[in-house]
């Protein structure tokens, strides 16, 4: 229960900043005002300090006690709104033909299942669980063979650029399409990597450009470059291969939209085509599962594994231990696939 001088002091304040008592305003005596409200002039005396000591009221000696000049904040405070303006969360079915029934069935079993494991640090590179899983798929819809130990799981394309970025060197000039995906020069310079851009033609970039451009490092996206939607032919594909073979250099294979092939009919990935000895995949789930799953992940090649390690070896993995098992549990289930192959049926008949 509120003590009576805190009760006198709420009602003499809000008197202040309601304007009641204007700036400048000489307040009854302590005497006055304890037989107004009816309490002893102690607790008035003590409702006044602490009007003092937060500036509301000043003490003139011998003269009394007046409301401080604040009328300007209190009008500024009378006139802002009092109450919080809240966003609004989406509603509704997501604008995605992604079956989220199944995923939270999944949900509830890993939950069920793991528990406790759902709590342990995820080693740097992921857990293993996800990037076996991830290997296991992608030998059985792709045929591309990738150790689990070369896979790193990030929280998306964008970060996985970054991580390439960072292995690879930021004095490296890297040749990308032109014109491509707005974040990919974006990210480039914000990493302090300069970029050299290569022009598209009917089936990828340019002989002349890939052959004659400066770059140290080139980035394409040969299943659907965005927002052109090239696809790289298969010969246009060994000429990328060439010029790394050529040079020395890595590839940035970004895999985008590479699941929605037409069916019987899948686009051989640059990494499957080299072995993956100088090509860094990147695939990310936004596309195939739902623009709300910010997980995917990257292959490297053995020898730069070494550089991941001293370059990130002390980082912490991005990705929520839970997602990655639940993830895990959806690709070795057959789900994501079921999903996947359900889709590829749709867009084959639109």
């Amino acid at each position: 229960m509120d003590k009576k001088y805190v009760k006198l002091y709420k009602e003499i304040k809000e008197k202040i900043l309601s304007g009641e008592y204007p700036g400048g305003k000489k307040l009854p005596s302590k005497r006055v005002m304890a037989d107004l409200h009816g309490v002893s002039v102690i607790t008035v005396e003590a409702a006044y300090d602490v009007l003092i000591d937060e500036g509301y009221i000043t003490p003139r000696e011998r003269s009394g006690y007046f409301v401080s000049a604040i009328n300007h904040y209190i009008q500024e405070k009378n006139t802002a709104k009092d109450t919080i303006s809240y966003l609004d969360d989406p509603t509704g079915v997501p604008d995605t033909d992604f079956e989220y029934s199944v995923w939270f069935k999944t949900v509830r079993r890993v939950i069920s299942e793991k528990g406790s494991l759902l709590f342990i640090k995820s080693p740097v590179r992921g857990c293993a669980v996800l990037r076996n899983a991830i290997a296991d798929y992608l030998y059985r819809y792709r045929g591309m063979h990738a150790e689990p130990k070369n896979i790193i799981i990030g929280s998306g394309s964008e970060q996985l650029y970054e991580i390439a970025i960072k292995i690879l060197g930021r004095n490296k000039i890297y040749g990308i399409e032109s014109p491509c995906y707005e974040q990919i020069p974006t990210i480039y310079h914000d990493m302090g990597a300069a970029v050299c851009s290569l022009d598209m033609g009917n089936d990828g970039i340019v002989s002349d450009a890939l052959k004659k451009g400066e770059f140290d490092v080139l980035h394409v996206t040969p299943f659907h470059s965005y927002p052109s939607g090239i696809t790289a032919s298969i010969s246009k594909r060994y000429e990328y291969l060439d010029w790394a073979n050529q040079n020395g250099n890595y590839i940035i294979e970004d895999d985008f939209d590479s699941e929605f092939f037409i069916p019987g009919n899948p686009i051989e990935s640059l990494y499957k085509l080299n072995s993956g000895k100088s090509v860094i995949y990147i695939n990310t789930f936004s596309k195939s599962l739902s623009p709300a799953m910010r997980l995917g992940y990257m292959i490297l090649p053995d020898e730069l594994l070494p550089l991941y390690d001293a370059h990130l070896g002390s980082h912490s993995c991005s990705v929520p231990v839970m997602d990655q098992y639940i993830l895990a549990e959806f690709i070795s289930s057959g789900s994501f696939e079921r999903h996947l192959n359900r889709m590829r049926r749709k867009l084959n008949k639109s």
